[in-house]
């Protein structure tokens, strides 16, 4: 039963102190009302016999001491859900933005959720196309992994991710592909573009997208993403459909926990975030991947700037630790103007190997990844040894693998923002560019390959 309070000590930002509450639980969820009868929300941070500290969802500009009334519901913030949340826009506590009803749920689940059980895991596997070559055919996506892009202010991360988003599907699978959206701390103007994005392309009706706005409270941005998961684990593990789950920016879920903890007066940590940064970050990316048993599956990418290009700072670091690789922009191939500037050579996808090969993608595509980023990277050595020494410096074959590397930056990194681009088609531009390079320098291609792909790129 709900129970109600006028014992507020003190307000401090979203932090509201209340004593003499009984039976209070830790993310309890409470309804604040102000005194001019409008009604908010928040929960419970801390209890401590009968002091209570919570953290308001709206702002608490207008709340006094004396007449704000605190209702404690029994029970934490959760989300309505059905089959109808997909085609929908939510803010980033689950209400709707678009206009459209409130959804009829079927259930009510608790944001907070779990992460998967170990032993209840299933490895990552099967092939997830986003239709971008740099990422397709070197750092693929496998269904179940978590693989974040690494990013920096003013890279088009945003329209990566949109454009990942209404590409990506699961080869060769019959059960249905969905794609869950979060976006945190985003101005109107970028959170005008994805809704967009997602209503011209036609993929809006297989996504659901939470938006929280930068000038929304930093609380609010803290329950963005777990209202995706849960959004998310409830099409994968209870309509069995395939889910990839895109958090975009995550440094902005960061800095607003950064903000609380201040607020909280907690020992910071590095760079003034709090100590329990990774646990708190583990509980998000956790809650990816597959479960021995059930058909649908959660894949995710989580998208973070990172400040200053700082590939050591917390943020970063800490993710790095958690997914299983990395897509790193750069901000060369972008002044260089070339979309999406994917920097291939410290991008990393651990599970690369589980999701392609025969039967997958191809019997050529490991093969090829390899061969195609060993040549890129002896290229991008040459062309940094003729900066220094000159041109004349350079052997011939060098100068072929210069060549090479300038052709792989412009045919395959490069293509067009709404270019979907097929593994077959990905893989046939790869073979195409290996053709620049002598044939006695491709020796992590195997020779039955060499002579079906090769010719077949001269017979096209």
């Amino acid at each position: 039963m709900a129970k109600e309070y006028f014992t507020v000590r003190e307000i401090v930002g979203p932090l509201i102190l209340m004593e003499g509450v009984e039976g209070a639980k830790y993310n309890e969820l409470v309804e604040v009302e102000f005194p001019d009868g409008s009604v908010g929300y928040g929960n419970v941070l801390e209890v401590e016999g009968d002091v209570v500290l919570l953290q308001s969802f709206e702002s608490t500009s207008g709340l006094n001491v004396a007449q704000t009334k605190v209702r404690f519901t029994g029970k934490s913030l959760e989300l309505p859900v059905s089959r109808d949340i997909l085609g929908r826009v939510f803010d980033g506590l689950g209400r709707p933005l678009d206009k459209g009803p409130r959804v009829m749920p079927e259930k009510r689940l608790d944001i907070n959720g779990n992460p998967i059980n170990p032993y209840a895991r299933d490895f990552p596997t099967d092939f997830i196309q986003t239709g971008i070559s740099s990422i397709d055919g070197l750092n693929p996506l496998v269904r179940g992994q978590k693989l974040p892009i690494f990013s920096g202010a003013g890279l088009p991360h945003n329209r990566v991710a949109a454009q990942i988003a209404r590409q990506s599907g699961v080869l060769g699978e019959r059960e249905e592909f969905a794609v869950v959206f979060a976006a945190m701390g985003i101005t109107f103007e970028e959170a005008d573009f994805f809704i967009r994005e997602f209503r011209d392309q036609a993929a809006l009706e297989r996504s659901v997208l939470f938006v929280n706005l930068a000038d929304d409270p930093a609380i609010e941005r803290i329950a963005t993403p777990r209202m995706a998961l849960t959004a998310a684990e409830y099409l994968a593990f209870e309509l069995d459909m395939q889910v990839l789950v895109i958090l975009t920016d995550m440094t902005y879920y960061c800095e607003a926990l950064r903000e609380i903890s201040a607020a909280r007066k907690e020992v910071p940590g590095r760079r003034g975030y709090p100590g329990y940064l990774y646990t708190d970050l583990a509980t998000i990316y956790e809650r990816a991947g597959r479960i021995k048993g059930a058909k649908g599956s959660i894949t995710q990418i989580p998208v973070l700037s990172m400040p200053d290009d700082d590939k050591t700072h917390p943020i970063p670091d800490l993710t790095g630790y958690i997914t299983e690789g990395q897509i790193i922009l750069s901000r060369d191939l972008h002044r260089r103007g070339i979309y999406p500037p994917v920097d291939v050579l410290p991008s990393l996808s651990r599970l690369k190997e589980k999701g392609i090969g025969e039967g997958k993608t191809r019997e050529d595509h490991s093969g090829l990844s390899n061969q195609l980023f060993s040549a890129y990277a002896r290229g991008k050595e040459a062309r940094e040894l003729s900066i220094i020494l000159g041109e004349a410096a350079l052997s011939e074959e060098d100068k072929l693998f210069v060549k090479y590397s300038d052709e792989f930056e412009d045919r395959f990194i490069r293509q067009g923002e709404y270019e979907n681009r097929t593994i077959e088609e990905t893989l046939s531009i790869g073979w195409d560019l290996l053709r620049i390079l002598p044939r006695s320098e491709l020796k992590r291609v195997k020779e039955e390959q060499i002579e079906r792909y090769m010719k077949a790129e001269v017979a096209g």
